[in-house]
């Protein structure tokens, strides 16, 4: 087994993902530590790892100094962080002062504000550079493995990339009236927020919902598509040549879209305190005390995922048209790692990044994006570790 110690931090849906997938490649991660501010939520995934023995740990990731004394407790050599997007700058900035490599799933968002971007992060690159030390942003499936789409169309496809459309299509059914595939307070800050898209230079701005479209998604069939605003738009308008435009579509059912706007009419997803009874409390957080934990959709969950890229531009002349997917069916996932797809799709991913960098196939100090590397090794290391992908030339 290697001598590498591997800490993963997060103990949700895909930290349980993460795990798995690692203690599957321990001749790569070796030692592995997962950490989480509730210990007991570590030990439970650990128990479900049979042939190889899982650390748990209990960590606070909002304190960087107690980040920073687990780091060099446990001598780590990589971090991958699978919390939640608020703690990406405290768990970073732990790397920084340790000079441990570093790996994330979702950009930075504000805990005061329904907004995420890089752009605090991006910030970091100097003094990644200057500890040595490498930072790979997104790497989970979108943001993450859409990046690496991208970048595999641009390498073998196209010489320019005039559009792309990225298409999240979640078909599973978890049989609860309403309920959101991961963590309940991110997900519907990220649903209910204005809409935004990137055409000719600049960012257009939508109101939520406002834009739908119908796509036929394969092994899946016709879904209604909204357009919104997603993180990994924000590299790939700096990094793809000859961009021109560049959108986001997510599918929803039309039950989800009523609940959550009767919700959003009556001010449960404000992320503002209230006064409740003599006491201060945020709506979105109590209405997360409500809603099914996302960790515990596992084992009802069926149907599929279906989420690619549609690129459009020019090769050799001549006008080309392409889409790039990947299908995932929740049963066989949560029969695999005890996790349901969109969890699945975004650990195996995360487990994959730090795999590359931990061999060096995918290694350069700073902050990085993930279309910023070479796809290949990625594309396939996807079809070898459970999210094999398909290509299709479109008219």
């Amino acid at each position: 087994m290697s001598k590498t110690t591997t800490l993963i931090i997060g103990a949700g849906g895909v930290g349980r993902v993460v795990a798995h997938k690692c203690a599957m490649n321990t001749d790569v991660f070796g030692h592995i530590v997962l950490a989480s501010r509730t210990k007991s939520k570590c030990d439970a995934i650990a128990s479900e790892i049979k042939d190889v023995k899982i650390e748990t740990r209990s960590v606070d990731a909002d304190n960087t100094d107690e980040l920073i004394e687990l780091i060099k407790d446990i001598d780590a050599d990589i971090v991958i962080n699978v919390a939640l997007p608020y703690q990406d700058l405290t768990i970073m900035d732990a790397c920084i002062a340790t000079g441990v490599d570093y790996l994330d799933t979702a950009n930075y968002e504000h805990p005061d504000e329904a907004k995420f971007e890089y752009k605090e992060q991006w910030a970091r690159d100097e003094a990644f550079k200057n500890a040595h030390i490498m930072g790979l942003l997104g790497s989970g499936f979108d943001p993450g493995v859409t990046n690496v789409f991208c970048a595999y169309a641009q390498k073998h496809y196209f010489d320019e990339i005039h559009t792309i459309d990225i298409l999240d299509c979640n078909a599973g059914d978890h049989g609860y009236p309403f309920a959101t595939n991961f963590n309940p307070e991110i997900n519907l800050r990220e649903v209910s927020a204005k809409g935004r898209y990137w055409e000719n230079g600049k960012w257009i701005e939508t109101d939520p919902m406002e834009i739908k479209m119908v796509w036929d998604y394969p092994e899946v069939g016709p879904k209604d598509s909204y357009l919104l605003y997603h993180e990994e738009m924000e590299s790939l308008v700096k990094h793809i040549r000859g961009l021109k435009r560049i959108r986001f579509f997510m599918t929803f059912g039309e039950s989800y879209l009523t609940h959550m706007k009767c919700l959003e009419n009556v001010g449960m997803l404000g992320i503002e305190p209230v006064e409740h009874q003599g006491q201060k409390i945020v709506p979105i957080e109590f209405l997360k005390t409500l809603l099914p934990d996302p960790a515990s959709l596992g084992p009802r969950t069926k149907g599929k995922t279906n989420i690619g890229i549609v690129a459009e531009g020019i090769k050799d002349g001549k006008k080309r048209k392409i889409y790039i997917y990947q299908v995932s069916d929740h049963e066989k996932c949560y029969a695999e790692v005890k996790s349901q797809a969109v969890s699945y799709t975004t650990g195996v991913p995360a487990m994959i990044g730090a795999k590359l960098m931990l061999e060096k196939v995918w290694y350069k100090e700073g902050v990085h994006n993930m279309e910023e590397f070479d796809p290949d090794p990625f594309m396939n290391e996807l079809n070898k570790q459970g999210l094999p992908w398909q290509i299709k030339e479109l008219e």
